[in-house]
């Protein structure tokens, strides 16, 4: 629901001094201090008071600067009846003023009242305050047309500082937003970094230890078993063949991070190249894809290669890289084949894992079984 705008105050980055720029701050002081010199020189250049008179005078202008700050403080913490007593207090000297002699210091007290009353109080408030101020310095002017010209001017005078100082306000709290947004957007990317990375450390990890565990763990059977020799020494060779993979796989993925990547195609030749009847065949226009595209097929990739050679030992594997106008399509097809040692391994987070992989880049993921083995298939737009 819309505040009313009649007791709608001021914002407080409109009644602040931020983001007023250094030339409007020194034009500012320099107004007060032209204030300042105008109701001192009121106050000392009465020849009818005397010495005394002069300085009861300057303690009432010093007595009107203070109020006149605490009226600055009061408005600018939204406190409407202290605000309205302070405002009391200064019209109530301007008319102490008038009538011990002091015209002109009275004048302006009387005008900054009603000016500061327009720019600082909300309007229902100030409306009156600036009325009664205004409505003062012209019954106590001579010149009547010319003083009612000048109330007026003032009174809008007071009312365009108050748009000025709204907008200026504004603008600051429109900044403040961006600022969080900004703030808000690079901590998002930050946590989308660490999760990539986190991601990219599984995808390496989950799959190589396990392996090396399987095998390990194999080693260890054969050897409380008694086994021969060479079969505990396959079975470390194996495992030690899994954790040289794992390395080359940690390099790659550190590659990845860097943004540092081979070819797709050189990488889908280099992963069948150990796993026999496996081919790669590349269609369409290639080109050079996202970090985060590259990276997607080339996990899935392996992850479907790994599996092959996991449950389907003998098949043949065809992997084909496909480039189209929109997206990139990975698809990794096996024949067949019997289970291997390694079927057991791992959590059973693999295709999860890829599937979350693809959605992440608004792709998709398809995996099943087919006529005669096993099919992978990754859309990723690009």
């Amino acid at each position: 629901m819309t505040e009313n705008a009649w007791i709608r105050w001021p914002s407080r980055e409109a009644l602040g001094r931020a983001g007023t720029s250094r030339p409007r701050r020194l034009i500012a002081w320099g107004i007060r201090l032209l204030v300042l010199g105008l109701l001192l020189w009121g106050a000392f250049h009465q020849a009818h008071v005397g010495i005394a008179g002069a300085l009861a005078g300057a303690a009432g202008v010093a007595l009107a600067a203070v109020v006149s700050w605490a009226f600055f403080r009061t408005t600018y913490e939204h406190r409407l009846v202290p605000s309205l007593a302070l405002l009391g207090v200064l019209l109530g000297l301007a008319i102490v003023a008038q009538a011990t002699g002091f015209r002109e210091p009275a004048l302006v007290i009387w005008c900054g009242c009603g000016i500061s009353a327009l720019e600082r109080l909300p309007l229902a408030a100030a409306l009156p305050v600036t009325s009664v101020a205004l409505a003062s310095y012209s019954a106590f002017n001579n010149v009547w047309l010319t003083t009612a010209a000048t109330a007026g001017g003032m009174a809008l005078a007071g009312y365009v500082l108050r748009l000025d100082a709204e907008a200026r306000g504004q603008s600051q709290r429109l900044l403040a937003q961006e600022r969080a947004a900004r703030a808000a957007e690079a901590e998002s990317a930050a946590l989308a970094e660490r999760a990539r990375i986190a991601r990219e450390i599984h995808d390496v990890l989950a799959h190589s230890l396990s392996a090396q565990l399987v095998h390990l763990e194999a080693a260890r059977l054969l050897i409380e078993r008694g086994a021969e020799r060479e079969q505990i020494l396959e079975r470390v060779v194996a495992a030690r063949g899994m954790a040289r993979d794992g390395l080359a796989e940690t390099r790659q993925a550190l590659s990845a991070l860097r943004g540092d990547l081979s070819p797709l195609e050189d990488f889908l030749t280099e992963l069948v190249r150990a796993t026999d009847g496996a081919e790669v065949s590349v269609t369409g226009e290639r080109r050079a894809l996202p970090a985060e595209a590259s990276q997607a097929v080339r996990r899935v990739a392996q992850e479907a290669v790994t599996n092959v050679r996991k449950h389907a030992q003998g098949a043949k594997v065809q992997v084909r890289l496909d480039y189209s106008e929109r997206e990139v399509m990975l698809n990794v097809r096996d024949s067949g084949g019997r289970p291997g040692e390694m079927s057991g391994s791992g959590g059973g987070y693999g295709l999860r894992g890829m599937r979350e992989r693809a959605e992440l880049l608004g792709g998709s993921l398809d995996a099943g079984p087919d006529e005669e083995g096993f099919v992978v298939t990754l859309k990723v737009p690009v």
